[in-house]
């Protein structure tokens, strides 16, 4: 049995709520998936948590995931896919996001815990370099409280960050290596990857909505131009503090209003405005909603 065999049964077995991190291609969904998968075989009750909003395991990009895994095949990527309950952050880039992030994380880790999950299994992004990287991870660690954080690492990359995790929650971490059946990707790929994601999340069939310039948060200023809100990245609000998915405005010819594009087949209580626009193509470009609104 090696290293990370003996991690997955040591996690599958004690943890209450384990937590990934490493860079990007360190093989943290493959191990958080053996976790879970063997942990549902030891007849607990699995709740995998994907805290990326970029290159995602559960649900769209812009969004954190919660998918319970009550039976072998909830882990196959189809099923992984399809969230039980989503978190809106409304952008693919954690670092300037931290206060929808955090929020969205601790609203599923309570819904995960009520639901009768007693493990969660935690999958993070790959941002781990510099400041904005510690940043990351010091308030998913703050927020979610694992009991166990295992690191999967490249020499010392990650050093900065478990050092801060051990000093300030006196958490225990697990370092490991890479496993070498992991598969590096490109930028170009990872991009690849996140725009086909979003486009099979708003394949066919699609609802169409008329939308009211009075249900957004942030508020629009007064004579604002919709047409600015051209597909605009937006979370469909549940009316109970929750995401029934995400979906993207589209403004209406002839009359400046506009419309709402999902996959989501109920009408939304409310809309939250997201911080990036959908091309063509469904790549996700980054858009600052201050300037957008002319306002601090």
């Amino acid at each position: 049995m090696n290293e990370h065999d003996r991690l997955v049964d040591r996690a599958a077995r004690e943890a209450r709520s384990v937590m990934f991190v490493g860079g990007l291609d360190s093989g943290k969904s493959s191990l958080a998936r053996a976790v879970a998968a063997y942990a549902l075989r030891l007849g607990r009750s699995v709740a995998y948590l994907d805290s990326d909003v970029s290159q995602k395991t559960v649900g769209p990009p812009g969004t954190v995931g919660l998918k319970h895994i009550r039976e072998p095949d909830d882990l196959t990527h189809e099923r992984m896919a399809v969230p039980d309950a989503i978190g809106f952050v409304g952008s693919t880039s954690p670092e300037a996001h931290l206060l929808p992030l955090v929020g969205a994380l601790a609203r599923l880790r309570e819904r995960a815990r009520a639901e009768g999950a007693d493990l969660v299994v935690v999958d993070t992004g790959g941002e781990v370099s510099g400041i904005r990287g510690q940043l990351v991870k010091f308030y998913k660690v703050d927020t979610l409280e694992p009991d166990l954080v295992v690191a999967l690492q490249r020499g010392e990359e990650l050093e900065p960050i478990l050092g801060v995790v051990e000093r300030f929650f006196g958490l225990e971490v697990v370092r490991l290596g890479i496993h070498p059946a992991v598969v590096p990707t490109t930028v170009d790929e990872r991009m690849e990857q996140r725009e086909q994601a979003m486009r099979r999340y708003f394949s066919p069939p699609l609802q169409r909505f008329r939308v009211r310039p009075t249900v957004f948060m942030p508020s629009l200023p007064p004579l604002f131009d919709l047409s600015q809100l051209d597909r605009l990245l937006v979370g469909l609000s549940d009316g109970e503090g929750g995401y029934t998915g995400i979906g993207y405005l589209e403004p209406v010819a002839g009359n400046g209003g506009l419309r709402l594009i999902s996959p989501v087949a109920e009408a939304p209580k409310a809309l939250r405005l997201g911080s990036v626009r959908l091309e063509e193509s469904f790549r996700a470009k980054r858009i600052d909603l201050r300037n957008l609104f002319g306002t601090e």
